[in-house]
Formats: structure tokens, sequence, C-alpha cells
């Protein structure tokens, strides 16, 4: 059995084309060869893997079932050359090979989905790398390199590498389930009562936060890193705290959950904005990036 040689992508383009046009005298019109010359090479390939991609005993060749299996092959390593090419020429105008993205937890679901999925179909040859993060968790990403751009509540450190800049933000309101015993309390809330009941808090699994407490007023708290099981555990009745307004507006339309009014604490807005490192520059697809996420945020954008 002759040893089995390398094909080249030429080859391989006129197996693809003869296979997807049915004959070799279609294949020659479209790539604008002669049918010998097609022949020619397919007769080659078959010699240098050592098997018969086609019979030819019919008016037209039909794949064998070799020819089948290496079809799939052929178009792979096609698809995977066409991207290698496209990479290379997005390079070449300076876009980024890759982009590390670090986005807080409360920024909206539904905005983030629909960034990320028009960011696929406009830059194919870009990979993204996401990573979801809470309060600090974001900013140090970024500030240690893991993170190229970031979404992320205004950085209250003093970072001289870090930029910030104010995107949008996000409403948090204060909730607990009907059966909570701070949701039988007609009125303004009073601060004692507050204080007597267990509050559930997200908090920062960095230590750029540490020692802050953001809208802490109970005594007895729970920190959670994990937005999702901070709001399993309100469902549950095991306490109350404050979640993004568009994470429990199906909950309180369903009455799931329930709105508090505590004096002296009124509606939150808590601010979201671009973090960068000063020291480097954003290609092409980040600042598209980074448009499209400020965009999100804007209200009906």
């Amino acid at each position: 059995m002759p040893e089995t040689g390398p094909p080249t992508l030429d080859q391989l383009r006129v197996f693809i084309a003869v296979a997807d046009t049915g004959s070799f005298s279609a294949a020659a019109r479209r790539l604008n060869r002669a049918q010998s010359v097609v022949s020619y090479t397919i007769a080659n390939l078959e010699s240098q893997l050592g098997v018969t991609l086609f019979e030819r005993d019919g008016r037209v060749p039909a794949l064998t079932e070799a020819g089948r299996a290496l079809l799939a092959d052929a178009r792979r390593i096609g698809l995977l050359v066409d991207e290698m090419r496209a990479r290379a020429s997005g390079l070449q105008r300076g876009l980024e090979a890759e982009i590390a993205l670090a986005v807080d937890v409360l920024f909206p679901t539904c905005g983030l989905v629909a960034v990320l999925r028009d960011f696929s179909a406009e830059f194919p040859t870009v990979t993204l790398r996401l990573c979801m993060e809470a309060l600090g968790g974001v900013a140090q990403l970024v500030l240690d390199g893991a993170a190229a751009l970031g979404v992320s509540g205004r950085v209250s450190v003093a970072c001289p590498e870090l930029g910030w800049r104010r995107i949008g933000e996000v409403i948090l309101v204060t909730v607990a389930p009907p059966s909570h015993p701070l949701a039988s309390i007609s009125g303004p809330i009073p601060a004692a009562a507050v204080r007597d009941q267990l509050q559930l808090v997200l908090t920062d699994r960095t230590r750029l936060t540490e020692g802050q407490d953001f809208g802490v007023y109970a005594l007895r708290s729970w920190r959670l890193g994990d937005l999702g099981a901070k709001h399993a555990m309100l469902l549950a009745g095991l306490g109350w705290g404050n979640m993004p307004a568009h994470m429990v507006a199906d909950d309180l339309a369903a009455g799931r959950l329930v709105r508090l009014t505590l004096e002296d604490a009124p509606e939150h807005h808590f601010e979201l904005g671009l973090v960068h490192r000063t020291d480097h520059l954003p290609g092409p697809a980040s600042r598209w990036l980074a448009g499209r996420l400020e965009q999100a945020l804007v209200p009906g954008g």
C-alpha cells in the first residue's frame, strides 16, 4: 500500500468542488480550470491518500464511503484555514486576537446577552473571555491584568492604574417575601425593626472594598458572593435585602416578593462604569464592546 502523503489545500478545495457540484466538468467551471486539471488533481489526491474518493462507473462521479468520510475532514480543514486568514487580516488592521471582559453581576442579563451575541457576529475572529464578579471583583481582575475591560461600580480605592468612566446605573430595590415580618409593616419601616431582621448582603471576594459596607442596616447578615444564591434565599424567606429591580420585576409582579420602604434609606441607584488600566490602549473590538455595553444601560437602548 503506498505511503499516505500530505494533501495540499488546493487539492482539498478541488475535492470539495467536485463533491458539491457533482461532476468534474462542473467543478472545473466553478474553479475556472480545465476539466483535465481537475481530474488529474483528484487522481493525485487519491494516490497520496491511498483511497478512492469517487466511483467513476456511472455518468457522474459518486462519493465512495471513504470519500464521504474524508469530505467532512476536508471541509473542516478549509474552514480552519479561512478562519486563520480572517484572523491574520484582522491582526494586520490592529484587531485584537482576544479580549478578556469582566462584568459586575448587577449588569442586566438580557442586555449583556444581546451585546455578546452581536459581538460574536461583528468580530468572529476575536476570542472573547467573560468573567462575572461582584463589587470590587471586576476592578481587581482589570488591575491584575486578567481582564482588559470591565464594567463595575465606582472604584472607591485609590488606584492610579485604573481608569473609570460612568456609563449608566442599576436601580436597587429592597425586597422580602410577603410572609416576612417586615412585609407586614405599613408605611416606612423603622430602623429598629430592620436591625432585628437577618439581611442578605452581596459581598466582595477581594480586598478592594475591605471594611466597607454598602447598604447594610441589620445587626445580623449573611454575606453571599453569588447574586443568584441571594435571590433564591430571598424567595425562600430566609431574610430581606436589596436586589436589582430588573432581576426581581417578575417576582414583584407575581407576588413572590414585595417591596419594602425603609426609613432614611431611599431608592438606591448603583452606578456602573467602564474600568480599564490607564496604561492599556484599547483596540477597535474593545472600543466597539465598550460602546455597546454603554448603550445596553440606556433605558430602552
